[in-house]
């Protein structure tokens, strides 16, 4: 079983990193640069937009050149992700084996919705150059929002009786009550018409991404199970 989730999660995670990596080469790398041409201005080192925001830049930080460096790092780092979530799905697969490849495509969405679109109903995707609020405080409740939903996805979807289903519906909604942590004062260095390219790009790109390791995991899953079973 370990070398059944292993070689899911290997194989579906590389191929949802190839193609999440070829759409944001296309579309989602690009609004970055132009987003950084704002942030990198040479007329000043420190952006103010108003009492208490402000972005600074650090000469002495490295980051990838444009290029094979910048797709490189963002191929490694995709690749280390797509495997994380392979492996969780693989490893839910042997919980709840799908009868169809074509519920990955529901595993797939289950992703999206607890890692990509709750969190992001409170913290959107960002350009470069926009004011945040701390880092912690922002990572704890992406973690908890996360969380929250998975819980209440799978409440609602497996839950057989209907307190559990109420249960899992005020569950998905505590994070939002509670809120995200939000900047004193909001700005950014971009334009508003590319923050708004860069939201859409980022959602599609990620459906993508989730149903495309949803169906290959579900698909690959399903074929070692029944090679194992044949032989």
């Amino acid at each position: 079983m370990i070398k059944r989730i292993a070689q899911t999660a290997g194989f579906s995670g590389l191929l949802a990193a190839l193609l999440l990596t070829l759409l944001q080469s296309f579309w989602v790398s690009p609004l970055i640069l132009q987003a950084e041409t704002f942030e990198k201005a040479p007329a000043t080192e420190v952006h103010e937009h108003a009492a208490g925001a402000a972005h600074t830049h650090d000469a002495e930080a490295w980051e990838p050149e444009d290029g094979w460096q910048r797709v490189l790092s963002t191929t490694g780092g995709n690749l280390v992700v797509a495997v994380g979530f392979a492996l969780m799905l693989a490893g839910l697969y042997t919980l709840r084996a799908p009868t169809r490849t074509s519920q990955g495509l529901l595993w797939g969405l289950a992703g999206y919705a607890t890692f990509v679109l709750a969190p992001t109903l409170g913290l959107p995707p960002e350009l470069p150059g926009t004011a945040a609020a701390d880092l912690a405080q922002r990572q704890m409740w992406w973690i908890g929002t996360a969380a929250s939903t998975a819980v209440g996805i799978a409440l609602v979807v497996f839950g057989r009786h209907w307190l559990l289903k109420v249960l899992g519906a005020a569950t998905l909604l505590v994070p939002h009550v509670i809120g995200a942590p939000q900047p004193d004062v909001h700005s950014m260095l971009a334009p508003e018409a590319l923050e708004s390219q860069f939201k859409i790009a980022s959602q599609v790109t990620n459906v993508a991404f989730w149903l495309a390791l949803g169906l290959i995991s579900a698909w690959l899953f399903r074929r070692d199970g029944q090679a194992h079973h044949d032989a």
